[in-house]
């Protein structure tokens, strides 16, 4: 079993696609593992994947980006489906880091973080996962620094993705400050 495949195929269903494998996903989310399976399962390469691939597929992951509880799996982050995902409000770190393209920087400083084509702005609670992110579209990145802790306080909602990675509606520029330019 090819488990990174089976992730981007499962992120795919369940980040941004649901429809194309006739899924419904509720607020949250969530789907059945059943209902998961029975679509994946109708493509030939996946026909033999079962609730334990699942597992294995999640645990060998280093970004954990599913959840499996009460016999239903959810894309914890990184969603791009209309309808939004409800997340539960929580207190961030105190500060979060945003890895950027160099070109954006401008913008970002003046009309703050938002989501773009995503539902939520993704934050990393350490700086090596915000460059890494940043690698992807800019081989120099920025690192941004957010002020987390007086956003939170000022009323600005959070949402844990996982470990490492934070979501929020949209960031503000007076909690945004420049950590590092163009990163090499």
């Amino acid at each position: 079993m090819d488990y990174l495949k089976l992730s981007k195929e499962v992120s795919y269903a369940l980040r941004h696609a649901p429809w194309e494998y006739e899924l419904e996903l509720d607020r949250e989310g969530w789907i059945e593992i059943e209902q998961l399976l029975s679509a994946l399962r109708l493509n030939r390469h996946w026909e033999s994947v079962n609730e334990n691939d699942l597992a294995i597929m999640i645990e060998l992951s280093d970004k954990k980006r599913h959840e499996i509880l009460d016999g239903r799996i959810r894309a914890l982050y990184g969603h791009s489906v209309p309808e939004k995902i409800t997340k539960r409000n929580e207190a961030p770190p105190p500060v979060l880091y945003h890895g950027t393209a160099r070109h954006l920087v401008e913008q970002i400083l003046n009309q703050g973080l938002h989501p773009m084509g995503r539902q939520y702005v993704h934050h990393s609670a350490d700086r090596e996962t915000a460059i890494l992110v940043g690698r992807r579209k800019d081989s120099s990145p920025v690192l941004l620094r957010v002020d987390a802790k007086k956003a939170w306080d000022n009323g600005i909602k959070f949402y844990r993705g996982n470990n490492t990675i934070w979501l929020a509606d949209h960031i503000p520029l007076e909690y945004i400050s420049v950590e590092q330019t163009a990163i090499s």
